[in-house]
């Protein structure tokens, strides 16, 4: 996507498949250097790519046209951009399968043939009297094969004068592949001085097929973590209802303005962040804050993009849209991650980067010191090519970028984002874990658990609750409505129903007036609670959400609904306790419950009535107490409430 900045200046923005690690960026940012017009590049390994040009100089197909010409595939940002990156994605993995199968199957039977002589294995007298040009005709389409890496390897030094990791693996398994050829020549034409001990075709044709199963592992992990981010980018609604000029119209969402007055209807996705200045409703916040029980808003709420408004319509004015919202703001924070390095990633650069002219200075002086003490010039040669066939590859240069982006990708891949580089180095410290409470120890999603009846039914309290909040929509009804459906309940009809929003509802059911709410509601209503005063501080207790029945102002029940652990919670609590973990719980919840849940799942830390925006600074001040933290959230909240720290998206949401 182009942006224009001045009358001549644009800002390309691309992904550039296969540039994955230091070595490729550093390719893609000589090639740029060496093109006039670049005012300005930001580039990292998360394969993405920032460039400012002078559009009167050159434009974007050129820029283009030179990375291509360096061997990797640049997709501009626009719409389409993540699915386009996924066809070139699989196209990169699906053609690395191929060529690790052909190196392999071929590498093997080479590996045979170089060992079966010292190891006396098996091997037929044909077979070793054309040992050079069998082991010839199975290692060249190695070479054909592994072909990227003489490009890039060679292309790099012409085009940026500088020489990178490809560039040793170049000229390591081309040293040992033309040596090699030329012993088999010379073994073929009778020369007594070569024999088939000199040939090295199985190290040429292993370290290639080693070095591209590296590179499919590599491209197959990058592409789940942007599988997960295109996931991320999938929550955004398309569209917004705003009201202009006395009217409402559906707009794209990338045409919505800071400022503009939006609607939203029930059931709908809230467009973007902002605050709202007519209506009331209760928003389902769960992907973004992790919270299964929807917040009731009114004028002056904060709303947040990609949200889901449940029940009543209302109007806001935007104040944040496009890369300022929320969401967008937690897309940029994983793909930041995964071109964020380890500190000891960061050493390997260092000491990469002076790696290769190393090997080949060694290399070369090795060959002349060989030469000069008065050994023949073939073994000089050959001391030179073992340098380099053992220098390469650097498993400092690639190993450990390759351990991040397989680390990162097996971690989506099990539904674990991980924010950043130095966060998966320092997880092998972790000695704290703090769990978010709804929807990662528990469900997510109420429960029926009590029914208390006086001087009524158990039933007959289901039925008229049940009955109420058909339509109230609110979600504390949706276990009333559960449980009835599962008991076969026939509901009743109701006439004056009204929401009192934050308090509960009331209805009139067969002439009598029925209230189902809170305290508020009931003390307002006059209603006599002291007979169900102390069932209801017993569910409160246990960590329940409790609401009083009344019928025509006395009170006939007591219903009961909580957020139940998952099954694996409280195993993963004992197991983590095992491993010698401090485990701790954070919520919004007050006391009471937050204590009810903890001591369920086994959990003696509860940290209790801590709203999102400040669960970042509870876990700010356990690590100042020197604890190594791993925030273990559902929903995108357990990504931006803990900056700097390992997170856990739950498999619902990113797999």
């Amino acid at each position: 996507m182009l942006n224009k900045h001045q009358d001549n200046i644009r800002i390309l923005s691309l992904r550039i498949v296969g540039m994955d690690n230091p070595h490729c960026l550093a390719t893609v940012e000589g090639v740029l250097k060496s093109l006039k017009g670049i005012l300005k590049q930001k580039l990292n390994v998360n394969q993405k790519a920032e460039i400012q040009y002078d559009s009167s100089i050159l434009n974007s197909e050129n820029i283009k046209k030179a990375i291509k010409a360096v061997g990797y595939t640049p997709i501009e940002e626009n719409e389409g951009v993540v699915d386009a990156e996924k066809v070139a994605r699989t196209k990169e993995i699906n053609s690395l399968k191929i060529k690790f199968i052909i190196s392999i199957v071929l590498a093997t039977p080479l590996m045979y043939l170089a060992m079966a002589t010292g190891f006396k294995l098996p091997i037929a007298s044909f077979i070793i009297k054309n040992m050079s040009i069998i082991q010839f005709l199975l290692a060249t389409p190695i070479m054909f094969v592994g072909y990227q890496f003489f490009t890039r390897g060679f292309i790099s030094v012409i085009k940026t004068k500088k020489a990178n990791m490809d560039t040793l693996v170049a000229l390591g398994v081309g040293a040992a592949y033309t040596y090699s050829l030329y012993a088999t020549i010379a073994v073929w034409a009778g020369n007594q001085n070569f024999s088939t001990n000199d040939l090295y075709y199985e190290i040429a044709g292993f370290l290639i097929a080693f070095i591209l199963l590296g590179k499919l592992l590599e491209s197959i992990a990058k592409g789940k973590t942007s599988e997960a981010i295109k996931k991320l980018m999938e929550i955004a609604p398309k569209t917004a209802v705003i009201f202009r000029d006395e009217e409402e119209k559906e707009i794209p969402i990338k045409e919505v303005s800071v400022e503009d007055i939006v609607v939203v209807k029930p059931g709908s996705q809230i467009p973007v962040d902002g605050t709202i200045i007519e209506g009331s409703s209760s928003v389902d916040e769960s992907m973004i804050t992790g919270e299964s029980i929807p917040i009731e808003k009114r004028q002056g709420s904060k709303v947040i993009g990609a949200t889901i408004n449940k029940t009543g319509t209302f109007k806001f004015r935007a104040e944040k849209i496009g890369e300022n919202t929320a969401l967008a703001q937690i897309i940029k924070l994983v793909q930041n991650a995964q071109g964020s390095k380890a500190p000891i990633q960061r050493l390997a650069d260092k000491i990469s980067a002076y790696f290769v002219p190393s090997v080949l200075i060694i290399a070369i002086t090795s060959f002349i010191i060989w030469l000069l003490v008065g050994e023949t010039f073939i073994f000089s040669l050959t001391i030179a090519i073992t340098v380099l066939i053992i220098a390469c590859p650097c498993a400092l240069g690639l190993a450990t970028p390759t351990a991040v982006m397989v680390g990162t990708g097996l971690g989506a891949e099990n539904g674990i984002l991980i924010k950043s580089a130095e966060a998966l180095q320092i997880a092998g410290d972790i000695n704290a874990v703090v769990f978010d409470k709804t929807g990662t120890l528990t469900k997510g999603e109420p429960e029926l658990t009590d029914i208390i009846a006086y001087e009524k039914e158990e039933e007959e309290i289901l039925l008229l609750t049940a009955s109420i909040e058909k339509s109230s929509e609110h979600p504390l009804g949706e276990p009333l409505i559960k449980k009835a459906k599962e008991k076969n309940l026939q509901l009743k009809n109701i006439e004056n129903f009204e929401a009192l929003i934050g308090k509960g509802v009331e209805a009139k059911i067969d002439n009598s007036y029925i209230l189902l709410g809170n305290k508020k509601l009931m003390e307002e209503k006059k209603v006599d609670l002291s007979s169900g005063i102390k069932d209801f501080e017993r569910l409160q207790d246990e960590g329940k959400t409790v609401m009083f029945v009344a019928q025509d102002n006395k009170l006939i029940g007591i219903i009961a609904v909580l957020d139940t652990l998952k099954d694996s919670s409280k195993e993963a609590v004992e197991k983590l306790k095992n491993m010698q973990k401090k485990v701790i719980m954070i919520t919004g919840d007050n006391k009471r419950t937050g204590d009810a849940i903890g001591k369920l799942a086994g959990i003696d830390i509860v940290l209790s009535e801590v709203l999102p925006k400040d669960k970042a600074e509870e876990i700010k001040k356990l690590q100042e107490q020197k604890m190594i933290v791993a925030m273990v959230g559902d929903g995108i909240n357990g990504l931006f409430r803990s900056k700097g720290i390992l997170n856990k998206l739950t498999k619902k949401f990113l797999i």
